[in-house]
Order: structure tokens, then sequence, then C-alpha cells
């Protein structure tokens, strides 16, 4: 089976010559595809409009890990894919870089105009908390093995995951919390994850934990953080994601010596290009094979 694939909004280089390279060709959304590659993260109203073009498309790629600004198009009729799991391992990367940093107070140092006292952490040996238990926590674990953490991995799904300590349900999150030196969020933002960290969990953490989020910013109760922070409950937030975001300027986020931010760049376009061509190459291989694709998104949790 020749898979007949529309690339839309526009057609990314990289992609389609990863639909090339996987036997698939390149058909318009008036042209009856089988598989419809959307890449535009954020036009919701295109991607309607594509997929009413398209009715046969039996495949709908979507760009991103996250799907939350797309719930309420996926639908039963067709199979949905997005790319969790595919920009895996440079967001564990930027997690690790975050929470080295903050351990060692980078922070609070590249600000100094001079040279203060000594006070860091380390992350060997350390208690490690990680939300989510996809392929960002998979890679993570991989990352943290050298630093001999003892991890606990908090995920809806019970089992174990390879190079943590421990798994635990979302239930425990507020005991698991007592004992972490950091905390990484790296889970997909649904109802129920909204605000999972808010005041009563910034409270059961250590004042020397670093909140690392790499996720979303809706994980976090922003005002909540802006408290810890002030007050020194905890020691320290890294930041990737913000809510809002960006981040207006002026925000009390960016003054404040125990809270480091990056503009959303653990996975930044120039690394997820040819990381979203890589998923899509191998799932059109699949689809014209007849086997499971890669990134099926659940439309009962919503990721």
């Amino acid at each position: 089976m020749t898979p007949r694939v529309a690339l839309a909004p526009a057609a990314s280089e990289p992609v389609a010559a990863a639909v090339r390279s996987a036997g698939g060709q390149i058909v318009d959304l008036d042209d009856a595809p089988d598989v419809l590659v959307w890449g535009d993260p954020g036009d919701v109203a295109g991607l309607v409009a594509a997929v009413r073009a398209a009715p046969t498309a039996r495949w709908v790629q979507l760009p991103f890990a996250g799907v939350e600004g797309f719930v309420d198009v996926l639908d039963s009729s067709r199979t949905w894919t997005c790319a969790k799991g595919a920009y895996s391992e440079p967001t564990a990367e930027h997690a690790l870089t975050l929470a080295l940093a903050g351990l060692r107070q980078l922070p609070a140092r590249a600000r100094a105009t001079s040279w203060g006292a000594q006070g860091v952490s380390t992350l060997y040996g350390a208690p490690v908390v990680v939300l989510g238990g996809g392929g960002i926590t998979a890679s993570l674990l991989e990352l943290l093995a050298p630093f001999r953490c003892a991890v606990t991995v908090v995920r809806r799904s019970p089992e174990q995951m390879r190079g943590a300590s421990r798994t635990v349900r979302p239930e425990r999150l507020d005991e698991v919390l007592a004992d972490a030196l950091v905390v990484v969020l790296a889970l997909a933002l649904t109802p129920e994850t909204t605000h999972v960290i808010s005041r009563r969990q910034l409270a059961a953490m250590s004042t020397s934990a670093w909140l690392v989020n790499v996720a979303r910013g809706r994980h976090v109760d922003t005002d909540a953080l802006v408290s810890a922070l002030q007050e020194g409950a905890i020691g320290g937030a890294a930041l990737d994601v913000t809510d809002p975001e960006p981040l207006p300027d002026g925000h009390p986020l960016w003054s404040l010596p125990n809270c480091l931010i990056t503009p959303h760049t653990a996975n930044p376009w120039q690394t997820a290009q040819p990381l979203l061509a890589r998923r899509v190459y191998d799932n059109v291989l699949r689809f014209g094979a007849g086997r499971p694709l890669l990134g099926t998104v659940d439309l009962d949790a919503g990721y």
C-alpha cells in the first residue's frame, strides 16, 4: 500500500522528505488523502477545516507531544497520533540542566555582583520525584542513572519504570514530595493535572527542594509558586514553561534570585523539526505496512 499523505497547512521540506523516504505519496487535501500530517500546533480552526476537507484521512498526525489545544477536535472516526516520545531526549536533557543549575545556585550567582557565601547541593544520591511516566521520564531516568538518584515516578499506571526506585499513583503525591530534593514535571496537561502543584504541594516540599517544569505552565499555580519562592518555602524553581506564557516583562518571577526561567527552549524548533520528521517517517512506514502507529492519542485520557 502506498499511503497518500496531505501536508497542511504548509509542506515542511524535512517532513515531506520523510514521507517520500517512507514510501508515501504527497497529495493535496482535496485529492482523497489517507493521511493528514498537521504542522501548526496553534491553529485549531485550521485543523478543523483541514479534517473537513479531507474526510478520507483515516489517520491524523499532530506536531507536538501535548494535544490539550486539540482535545475538542479529536474524535473516534479516525486514528490520531501526536509526537509524544519523539522529543524526549532534548527535553530530558534540559530538565537535567535546570536541576543542576538550581542545585548549584547558578540563578543567584549569575545575577551576583559580589563574591557571596558558599552553599550548594549535589544531585548525587539525591531523592528525586518525577511526575509523568512517558518518554521524557524514561529519557530522564537514563540521564539520572550516573547520579545514583533514588527516583520516585508519580504516574497513573502502577507499572515500574526502568531506572526508577519506585512508582506511585498520584494519590500519594503529597506524601512523596516531602523527601525530594528535586521535583520534575514531565506529564501531559489535562483537567486533572492543571495546578497539580499548588499551595498544598509546595508546602509539602522541603525548603531546599527545587521544582523543575519542562511540561506545561498550567501544571503550576503561579501565584502560589511566587509566594513559596518569596517566603523561602522551597529552594527554588527552574521553569522552561510558565503560566502565563510568554511570561510578561516585570512579572515577579523574573526578579526572584531563586528562580531560573528559559523561554520554552527544552525542544526548540531546530531540534524538534528533524525529530518530527523521523516520527512521520516511522509512522508512514507503519501505516503502509498495517502496523500500529507510534504516539497514538488516548482519547479518554486526553493525551
